[in-house]
C-alpha cells in the first residue's frame, strides 16, 4: 500500500485538521472533530446537516458553507458517524428554524441519523437519498443506495434554505429532487482502505464492475472492459429506463470520478453521455464534472442525471461558496 499518510489510525483526524486550516474562512471544526460546521451561521435559516463515512471526499465536509450544508459529520473510513455527532452538530448550527438531515440510504447512516433526530430535542426532518439504479439491495442497504445524486440534493436544498424556505417545504423539495435524480457507476480498479492495507475487491486487467457502489460493493455484474461509449450507453440506458424523462426534457448531467480517474477521461465521458442523451431527445443544460463523491482511490466514474424544471435550474445556479464548489459569490 502506497499512501500519503502518517498512520492508518490518524488519517481522518489529520485530514480534518488540514481541511479546517485550508478553508478557515468558510468552516471550522467542532469539539473533538465530531463535525465540520459553517463558520458564519445565518440566523433564522433552517440548518442543513449531512454526513457519512469518510473516504468520499469532498462529500460531505467539502460542501459545508454558503448555499449548501451548515454542518457535516464524518465517520471513520466507510463507517457511519455516530448519533452523538449529529446531535452536537445540530446544537451548534440550529439558529431556531429547525434542522434538516440529508442522509444517504445506507443502513448504518439511516439508523444513526434516525436516532439522532429522536435525541436532538429540537425540530428535525430528514431526506433520504437513494438515486443508484444499479441494484435494489446491496451490502450496506435495504433498498437503493444513495450516491452522487446526494450532492445535487444538498446543492438545491441548500440554495432554497439560503433563500429562507421553511423546514417542511425543504423536506418536500429534497424528496422531489431525489425522485428526479438517478445515478449509476462503473469501477475499473478497486480502492484500498488505509486500515486494511489491501484492495477491497479484485478485478482482472480486462474486467470492470458495472454498477459498483461507492464503498466498492458489487454492482450488477462483472464484465469485460468496454469503450467509453459502450459504458456510458449501458449506464444511461439503466438511468433513463428508470427515470423515464420525456423527450424535450432538460437535465443536469453530473459525471463524477471515484478518486483515481483523470479529468481527461471524465470529460470524454461527458461527451459520450451528452450525445446519448441528445439521441433520446434530452438536453443537458447544466453540467458538473469532477471527483465529487469518491471512493478513496478507486478508478472509475458514475453518471447522474437529474431532471430540471425552472425552480431546479434557479436553485442549481444560485451562489455557493464551499471548499469544493464555488460559483456566483
Amino acid at each position: 500500500m502506497k499512501k500519503l499518510i502518517n498512520s492508518a489510525d490518524t488519517v481522518l483526524e489529520e485530514s480534518l485538521d488540514g481541511l479546517a486550516a485550508a478553508h478557515a474562512d468558510i468552516l471550522l471544526l467542532g469539539a473533538e472533530r465530531k463535525f465540520v460546521r459553517r463558520r458564519t451561521l445565518k440566523p433564522g435559516k433552517v440548518a442543513l446537516i449531512s454526513g457519512g463515512g469518510s473516504g468520499h471526499e469532498p462529500l460531505h465536509a467539502g460542501f459545508v458553507g454558503v448555499g449548501m450544508l451548515d454542518a457535516a459529520c464524518p465517520g471513520q473510513v466507510f463507517t457511519s458517524p455516530t448519533p452523538d455527532q449529529m446531535v452536537e452538530a445540530a446544537e451548534s448550527v440550529d439558529t431556531g428554524a429547525g434542522v434538516l438531515f440529508i442522509v444517504k440510504n445506507y443502513e448504518g447512516d439511516v439508523m444513526n441519523f434516525t436516532m439522532a433526530a429522536e435525541m436532538a430535542g429540537r425540530e428535525v426532518a430528514s431526506v433520504v437519498t437513494n438515486d443508484d439504479v444499479a441494484v435494489e439491495k446491496s451490502t450496506y442497504t435495504t433498498g437503493r443506495r444513495g450516491v452522487a445524486g446526494t450532492l445535487i440534493v444538498e446543492k438545491m436544498v441548500g440554495a432554497a434554505a439560503e433563500k429562507g424556505m421553511p423546514l417542511a417545504a425543504l423536506k418536500v423539495l429534497g424528496d422531489d429532487v431525489n425522485r428526479r435524480t438517478r445515478s449509476m457507476g462503473v469501477a475499473l480498479l478497486p480502492c484500498t482502505v488505509p486500515a486494511a492495507g489491501r484492495p477491497n475487491f479484485t478485478l482482472a486487467d480486462n474486467e470492470m464492475e458495472m454498477g459498483v457502489g461507492i464503498h466498492g460493493e458489487p454492482g450488477r455484474r462483472r464484465v469485460p472492459l468496454a469503450s467509453a461509449d459502450a459504458i456510458a450507453a449501458e449506464m444511461l440506458n439503466a438511468i433513463l429506463g428508470d427515470l423515464t424523462p420525456g423527450r424535450g426534457s432538460e437535465v443536469l448531467l453530473l459525471v463524477n470520478g471515484f478518486g483515481a480517474t483523470p479529468l481527461i477521461e471524465l470529460y470524454l465521458m461527458v461527451n459520450s453521455a451528452k450525445r446519448i442523451l441528445e439521441g433520446a431527445g434530452i438536453t443537458a443544460t447544466r453540467f458538473l464534472t469532477g471527483s465529487h463523491v469518491t471512493s478513496l482511490d478507486m478508478a472509475g466514474a458514475s453518471i447522474t442525471v437529474s431532471v430540471l424544471d425552472n425552480q431546479a435550474k434557479e436553485l442549481w445556479d444560485a451562489p455557493v461558496h464551499t471548499a469544493a464548489l464555488r460559483w456566483g459569490v
